[in-house]
């Protein structure tokens, strides 16, 4: 059988190691891989190349992606759905492996509907993916949040300063949550929980009353804030779209960083990671992972459990629904930021 691979959305650490999964697993199942040029484009536009042991061998460290990316849906182009599958008529592609996250994988829910075989890979540094009780990427994107933390920690002490770290997560704050704890923040900001800034400014204050006089602020990028009081909650934006015509995010940590120097009188400096979460190489926990998401994906290829896609439960890697996997974001839970909290201050 001739398998496809495709990896779509933002790129993230690991994808490298679930490609060179897919291809040396395939050996046993004796199948023919194609790796599809910057996802669900490469299966509009018939653009592929082979993939051998040859071509993946030496990137299971590298991080991106050998394929390409981008956040192209095929139900948002003209015929793109008959523009798929003459593409997989005309190869004779027996099945697609859609490695990618929310949308990538939403395309590929609706494509298997249609009748595509697709099995999926979970694959988002924001880890909002349901069904899956870890992503890859996640780890490495929250390892170099906390090295970041760390290093603003010293000098946020040494010059009596706060410090706001911006992370990524548009809609969920795994990253800020989980660096933010790692990093001993004092103030953790997420999109699950509407922010007023003035009860901020009112609990850094407080701790300088008692002596502490610097403070680490986390904030996710898609955090819903209040500036004037009895205003609605928004998010900031650069007031631009993405290729997925969402809007832009960009601009949080600049805004609270103002609004608490502002309202406190404390110097207050911002640090924006941003992308530099995404690149370089995965963590040994995300190349272990992915390899063994790439191997199971494969694995149910050749079982035929298509409309699938693999997941982590506990220690196993099992096969659910891609639908479960896409019906609504996983979301930290308030017991679990209830955690978070009690290092607050």
């Amino acid at each position: 059988m001739k398998i496809a691979v495709l990896t779509g959305g933002g790129d993230c650490p690991g994808l490298n190691a679930v490609i060179r999964a897919v291809v040396r697993r395939s050996t046993l199942h004796g199948f023919e891989v194609m790796g599809l040029r910057d996802g669900w484009k490469g299966l509009l536009e018939d653009n592929h190349f082979r993939l051998t042991r040859e071509t993946t061998s030496g990137i299971l460290h590298r991080g991106g992606t050998i394929l390409g990316t981008s956040r192209v849906n095929p139900f948002k182009v003209d015929h793109g759905l008959e523009k798929v599958m003459r593409t997989v008529d005309r190869n004779g592609i027996g099945a697609v492996i859609a490695i990618g996250g929310e949308g990538t994988l939403s395309a590929a829910t609706r494509m298997s509907q249609e009748g595509l075989k697709v099995v999926g890979v979970p694959k988002t540094i924001d880890n909002d993916l349901n069904a899956t009780d870890f992503t890859f990427g996640f780890d490495t994107a929250v390892q170099i949040a906390t090295d970041a933390i760390d290093r603003l920690h010293s000098t946020a002490e040494s010059h009596k300063r706060v410090m706001v770290v911006e992370v990524m997560g548009r809609h969920v704050g795994w990253i800020a949550t989980y660096s933010g704890m790692a990093g001993g923040a004092d103030v953790i900001l997420v999109p699950e929980i509407p922010v007023d800034l003035a009860n901020v400014a009112e609990h850094i204050q407080r701790r300088h009353a008692t002596g502490r006089l610097f403070s680490i602020v986390v904030v996710a990028e898609g955090t819903r804030i209040r500036v004037v009081p009895g205003e609605p909650e928004h998010i900031v934006t650069s007031g631009a779209l993405d290729e997925a015509g969402r809007p832009r995010l960009g601009g949080i940590g600049q805004l609270v960083a103002e609004e608490l120097e502002r309202r406190t009188g404390f110097e207050t400096r911002v640090s924006v990671l941003g992308h530099i979460q995404r690149g370089g190489s995965p963590t040994a926990h995300d190349r272990v992972l992915a390899t063994r998401f790439g191997v199971h994906a494969c694995d149910m290829v050749a079982r035929g459990e298509f409309g699938k896609m693999a997941a982590l439960r506990g220690n196993d890697i099992v096969s659910v629904e891609l639908s479960k996997a896409t019906s609504e974001l996983k979301r930290v839970p308030p017991k679990f930021f209830e955690v978070a909290q009690v290092f607050f201050g």
